[in-house]
């Protein structure tokens, strides 16, 4: 395999992400650049540029309004699907779609989930020492069209083709044995999502045979019940609700998860506050325990449901609770007590550790990547999460393809016209399970026109649903009368045009230009700070034995640069950090001069005669 030809796996995450390549037939971790295994889902925008990962979100305390995260809740939404969602920094319509302010400029969900696989790319990149092109990146199993659309975009602004779009519990099950014969329920529980799939696993071929989930239930929802919860009692001593103040709801989000991850281990979290806010310019501190009695009475509900979603999957599956012969734990929130235990009671077998929940969704996705570009020779059959259909007469949900069907797949149906004389149709694409089309999901409308005038139920109209391996879904209608057709590729109506990507692609390289001169300027910078520290230096050491004309140059080139220095010219640093270099060559000549001179005086009182004559000797190099 050429090296441009590596596949990477990325597994875009909530709260965290992570990449992994295969490096001949080992398949590896990939750090980062600050040597983590796992980068923190966060992007902020500061006045020395944009910030990914844990840099982003160490500040974020500080930043609130200008740092994001959890951006992957956004991705393919409409804002009104989201403008109820409580986040220190701004939700904003953008031509109905939900995007981010900051300051005068708003950003799509898939710039800023661009920006965290760029960093995952370069990770790769300088991990690998080549450029990387390809990537499978993963997503929840109930994304549906629009979401994975999105997702896909956001690895073609980060400079990627990607060649598949994968669930994320498909993904983690690729980690077992392929040639085990075993049933497994996969239990994901991340950052916004929940899923259960039920996989079976025979002889290299994994088949997934029922998924349900819920795209609102996820650690951010149980880190909501606990700033909820510390807010409500600070406000019942202090009057005060923190939640208005971003940088306060920036501190308590971050506190909260904290808790969450203490409290997974222990009987029970402090959360201690300082200076969280000021009251009548009184400085107010939050101190608050949280016992792990209160933690699983504020969440049980959420736990609950995710039991409820696991139940369903299961029916859907045609199997019992006893066929499963493993249960695995995925994403960060599968490790609370509370839900394993929830798990053990429903599967009758405590949940498996074998995997590590934080690494197994990418490490899969490269194992899907192995599958293609032939590492590996296993067999993926993924299923649909949601099923898909068109409005029929009557505001009905006709479904084409029911959830849990085997992707990809094709359906054709025949139907008709409701009116007599109608030439022209309008189909209406939905997702969803209700019976009702106005209670389910809008995925795209387009119309066939040109239809031939007849009686209503006469003219005969050919709809296909085609659904790829991305679970990305095209929709065509035809009349077989007329021959007319159309089409749409359902990339709905919060995707963005090839014009729009292809914007943001460009945005998207210079600001990594940026980046690379804004590395360039802070290395310029310190290059002329420990210039003029060294100067400094040396004029204590030379006084007394350069002249009072060579000190008084000196003095003035540093002064120069310290000025250029402090006013951030660039241009001018570069010519001053020059001026001082020269100057320092010749008054060090001097100084050298005047101290060989002093030392030939001082060992031949009497010998008047100059020592002019250098000497050739072999020396060394003093670093």
């Amino acid at each position: 395999m050429k090296n441009n030809e590596k596949i990477i796996g990325i597994d875009l995450g909530s709260y965290n992400s992570c990449v992994s390549v295969y490096e001949g037939t080992e398949m590896k971790l990939i750090p980062n650049s600050e040597g983590g295994l796992t980068t923190p889902s966060y992007v902020a925008f500061t006045k020395d540029g944009v910030k990914v990962g844990e840099p982003a979100r160490r500040q974020a305390a500080t930043n609130p309004e200008k740092t994001i995260f959890n951006i992957k809740r956004l991705m393919g939404k409409k804002y009104d699907e989201v403008k109820h969602l409580k986040r220190p920094y701004k939700i904003v319509n953008s031509n109905g779609r939900a995007a981010i302010k900051i300051d005068d400029k708003n950003y799509t969900p898939e710039e800023i989930s661009a920006m965290i696989i760029q960093k995952m790319k370069k990770s790769a990149e300088d991990f690998l020492g080549h450029e990387v092109k390809k990537a499978i990146i993963t997503v929840p199993a109930h994304f549906n069209s629009e979401e994975r659309q999105s997702t896909k975009v956001a690895g073609e602004i980060a400079g990627l083709e990607v060649e598949r779009i994968i669930s994320e519990p498909t993904a983690a099950v690729l980690n077992v044995d392929s040639k085990s014969e075993k049933k497994y329920a996969v239990y994901d529980f991340g950052g916004c999502t929940m899923d259960l799939s039920i996989v079976d696993v025979a002889d290299g071929v994994f088949e997934i045979k029922a998924t349900d989930g819920d795209l609102d239930l996820g650690g951010s929802l149980i880190d909501e019940r606990i700033v909820n919860y510390v807010a409500d009692e600070f406000q019942k001593n202090e009057g005060t609700d923190l939640r208005k103040d971003p940088m306060a709801l920036q501190r308590l989000y971050e506190a909260a998860e904290k808790a969450k991850i203490e409290l997974s281990g222990s009987a029970t979290a402090d959360i201690n506050l300082p200076y969280i806010t000021s009251i009548d310019g009184v400085p107010k501190h939050l101190v608050q325990s949280v016992t792990k009695a209160k933690f699983e009475q504020l969440i049980d509900d959420i736990i609950e449901k995710t039991i409820d979603k696991a139940k369903s999957a299961l029916k859907a599956s045609g199997l019992k609770a006893s066929d499963i012969d493993e249960v695995l734990l995925v994403g960060g929130s599968s490790r609370i007590p509370l839900a394993q235990d929830k798990l053990e009671k429903l599967f009758g077998k405590k949940p498996s550790k074998a995997l590590n929940p934080d690494t197994c969704v990418s490490t899969g996705a490269t194992i899907q990547g192995g599958v293609l570009s032939g590492n590996s020779d296993i067999l993926l059959l993924d299923v649909l999460g949601i099923s898909v259909g068109i409005e029929v007469m009557g505001g009905l949900l006709n479904k084409l393809i029911e959830a849990n069907t085997t992707i990809p797949t094709k359906k054709e149906n025949v139907y008709s016209t409701a009116a007599d004389g109608q030439t022209s149709v309008e189909i209406h694409v939905l997702q969803g399970e209700r019976p009702m089309a106005k209670d389910n999901k809008t995925l795209g409308r387009f119309h066939l026109d040109g239809i031939a005038s007849a009686p209503r139920g006469v003219p005969q109209i050919e709809v296909s649903f085609d659904i790829d391996s991305n679970g990305v879904l095209s929709v065509s209608a035809k009349d077989k009368g007329t021959g007319k057709e159309n089409s749409i590729r359902i990339e709905g109506s919060t995707s963005l045009s090839k014009e729009e990507i292809e914007k943001m692609k460009a945005e998207a390289e210079a600001n990594a230009e940026a980046d690379k001169l804004e590395k360039e300027k802070v290395e310029k910078l310190n290059s002329a700070d420990s210039l003029i520290f060294q100067s400094e230096k040396q004029i204590k050491e030379m006084d007394g034995k350069i002249s009072s004309e060579s000190k008084e140059s000196l003095e003035k080139a540093i002064a120069s640069l310290k000025k250029s220095h402090i006013a951030v010219d660039l241009t001018k640093i570069d010519e001053d950090m020059k001026v001082l270099n020269d100057t320092l060559m010749k008054v060090g000549q001097e100084f050298y001069q005047n101290s060989q001179a002093k030392e030939s005086t001082e060992a031949n009182p009497d010998n008047n005669a100059s020592q002019s004559e250098a000497q050739d000797v072999e020396f060394e190099e003093v670093k």
